[in-house]
């Protein structure tokens, strides 16, 4: 029987696939070899693979084409990136190379923006959908965004009284309104706290917004559904009852004219991943047009707002096993040079299950083992992966041969936002040495230290020390 960690998995997924092979015994990432970057900047470590935004990008903007086309859609369709994944500005200002737009969610996002225009990484006809439950320096920063000619910022009302903090717009604007999902049955609430309720958007949009056209006009409704793009009853289900307040409401508001999703667009996070992304955009298009040509209105511009799908897949966490304990007759532990609570939060607050690979030691004999992080505190674990109740990796040999170094991929969203860049970690871990590789000038790719491991000074002048 074979046993080796390479046959584990050419027995269990098709192997090798269009981001990961291995090559000389060592596993390569969109093509990079990590091992490489290894012997260069040591771990942990964190990279960034900048090319890999770009590729989502247009490979979703691909397929609205191909559905619009299919179903002979007449609206257009609108990438939005959704900074709240990932504000970083290599992040933002490479998405923004390949024509796409913003959603934002917090009164500092405007800031962004702000610098963004200063920068000419956008303009002034650039979308701004700014989303949220917003206070008073969010909606003062959206009024400044509109009074200084930004002609497509769009205010999404998350409830009825937001409209009053935009009296102060010189010329007329665009409004969308937020649509409050139901959740699925297993949520631990029935709807979302954002948005208004559906069966209330007719009566508010006759009372507070029809007849002050000169004011501002409604242009969109707005959905996202927490559990994301699924094909099921449920995501149809609410996603037609947003298709038809549209078919109703443009019947006497003539200026509205889009439907925005949301995200929630699903990454690879195991290799067995499986999601036909096409026919899901397909469909989308598909239920949006019969009802369109039912109630005989005109189809509307879809937009999106994908965060995880832009930048998920473009960012490795790497770590060395330091140490392997055994603590009792049937669990063995890994050992790692940093702490999954402090890097990857979301496998501690949600469970999350990234996509983990070792890097090296593909041809020796695998076990089960149970990975843990160095902070002296009980949850600091990672046991399971997605597609299976358990983690094998290669047997990491005697202390004379190289170290056992294990990637979580696709770790690109939301992961710094919620851990804190830099600042104060659990135990004072520090965050890891951070890369970036993307292409120079000359379009030739290269790899630089974007931020270097954090100091125990840096970490004492925050402390007061």
């Amino acid at each position: 029987m074979n046993n080796t960690y390479s046959d584990l998995v050419e027995q269990t997924f098709n192997f090798p696939q269009e981001d990961f092979k291995v090559k000389d015994d060592y596993l390569q990432y969109n093509g990079q070899d990590l091992k490489a970057l290894i012997d260069k900047y040591g771990t942990p470590l964190k990279v960034t693979y900048l090319p890999k935004i770009g590729m989502q990008i247009n490979k979703a903007k691909k397929m609205f084409e191909v559905a619009f086309k299919k179903h002979k859609y007449e609206g257009k369709y609108n990438y939005c990136y959704c900074t709240k994944s990932s504000h970083f500005s290599f992040i933002v200002e490479e998405a923004l190379k390949h024509n796409i737009h913003l959603e934002t969610s917090f009164a500092y996002d405007i800031d962004i923006v702000n610098k963004l225009y200063q920068k000419k990484k956008i303009n002034k006809e650039t979308f701004i959908i700014c989303n949220g439950y917003k206070q008073k320096p969010y909606t003062n920063r959206i009024v400044k965004l509109l009074n200084s000619g930004f002609k497509n910022v769009i205010p999404v009302l998350d409830n009825m009284e937001e409209l009053k903090a935009y009296k102060s717009v010189k010329d007329p604007f665009k409004l969308g309104i937020r649509v409050a999902a139901e959740e699925e049955p297993t949520f631990p609430f029935y709807t979302s706290r954002l948005g208004m309720r559906a069966k209330d958007i007719l009566e508010f949009y006759v009372d507070q917004i029809e007849g002050y056209e000169h004011k501002f006009q409604l242009k969109m409704l707005h959905i996202f559904l927490n559990k994301g793009i699924k094909d099921d009853i449920y995501y149809w289900s609410e996603l037609n009852k947003v298709i038809n307040l549209y078919c109703q409401l443009k019947k006497i508001c003539p200026e509205l004219d889009s439907i925005n999703i949301g995200g929630g667009f699903p990454i690879k996070h195991s290799l067995g991943f499986e999601y036909d992304y096409q026919f899901m955009i397909n469909e989308i298009v598909r239920n949006i047009k019969v009802a369109c040509v039912r109630n005989k209105v005109p189809m509307p511009n879809i937009f999106t707002e994908f965060g995880s799908y832009t930048v998920g897949e473009s960012m490795a966490h790497i770590y060395s096993v330091i140490g392997e304990k055994r603590q009792n007759d049937r669990e063995i532990w890994y050992m790692i040079d940093s702490s999954f609570i402090t890097t990857l939060p979301d496998t501690w607050g949600i469970g999350e299950k990234f996509l983990m690979l070792p890097i090296n030691k593909w041809e020796e004999e695998y076990q089960r083992v149970t990975l843990g992080g160095i902070t002296c505190d009980s949850h600091d674990y990672y046991d399971s992966e997605e597609h299976i109740n358990e983690v094998f990796l290669p047997k990491v040999g005697n202390g004379n041969t190289e170290p056992l170094y294990v990637g979580f991929f696709h770790t690109g969203a939301y992961q710094d936002q919620i851990s804190g860049y830099g600042g104060i970690k659990h135990c004072l871990i520090p965050s890891p040495k951070h890369i970036i590789i993307g292409h120079d000038k000359n379009g030739k790719l290269h790899d630089w230290v974007y931020a270097k491991e954090q100091t125990a000074q840096s970490m004492l002048k925050i402390l007061g020390y």
